[in-house]
C-alpha cells in the first residue's frame, strides 16, 4: 500500500473538518470545535493565507492530515515551520503514514531555510510522545505556553 502526500485543496475542506473533529474527539475537546467548512477554506485557501495544508493519502485514499504554518525566530535570524496538526486515522497508525508526513513537512521546512521544525502535544499523549521522541524530538520543557482566546483576547485588545 503506497502513500501519497499532497497539498489540500479548497475541496478538501469538508474533510480536513472531518479530520479536526476527530482529532478533537482523541484530545477530548470536541467542544471547543466551532470551526466551519467555510472556515477551513477561507482560512487556508483565500489569497493571503498564511497556513498551509497537506492531505495524507494511502492509495488513493485520504488518512490524514497537517496544517502548519511559517513562524520566526529571532534567536536563529530564520523562519521556523509550526505544526499545528497532524492527526492519521485510528485505524492507519502504525503503518509509516505519520512518519511519512513528518518527513515530508520535515523537507519543507529545509526547502524553506527553516532553523526549527516545531509543535506541541498534550502532556498525556504518551502514544505521540513516544511516536515523536522514536524519530529524535525532543521535548522543550524549560518553555510553558500561554493562550488569549475568546473574550480575555478581546477585552485586553480593547485596553479593559
Amino acid at each position: 500500500m503506497s502513500i501519497q502526500i499532497r497539498p489540500a485543496q479548497p475541496s478538501d475542506a469538508p474533510q480536513i473538518l472531518a479530520f479536526i473533529t476527530e482529532l478533537a474527539d482523541y484530545e477530548k475537546a470536541r467542544h471547543e470545535v466551532i470551526a466551519s467548512v467555510t472556515d477551513i477554506q477561507r482560512s487556508l485557501f483565500s489569497e493571503g493565507s498564511t497556513a498551509h495544508g497537506l492531505i495524507c493519502l494511502r492509495d488513493g485514499v485520504p488518512i490524514g492530515y497537517a496544517v502548519f504554518f511559517f513562524s520566526y525566530s529571532t534567536w536563529l535570524g530564520s523562519n521556523c515551520l509550526y505544526l499545528e496538526d497532524l492527526y492519521i486515522t485510528p485505524d492507519q497508525r502504525g503503518g509509516g503514514a505519520g512518519k511519512t508526513l513528518l518527513r515530508h513537512l520535515a523537507k519543507i521546512a529545509c526547502d524553506n531555510d527553516c532553523g526549527r521544525f516545531e509543535w506541541s502535544v498534550l502532556d498525556w499523549n504518551t502514544p505521540a510522545i513516544e511516536f515523536y521522541k522514536s524519530l529524535g524530538a525532543q521535548p522543550q520543557e524549560e518553555w510553558v505556553r500561554y493562550r488569549m482566546d475568546g473574550k480575555v483576547l478581546r477585552d485586553f485588545a480593547n485596553g479593559n
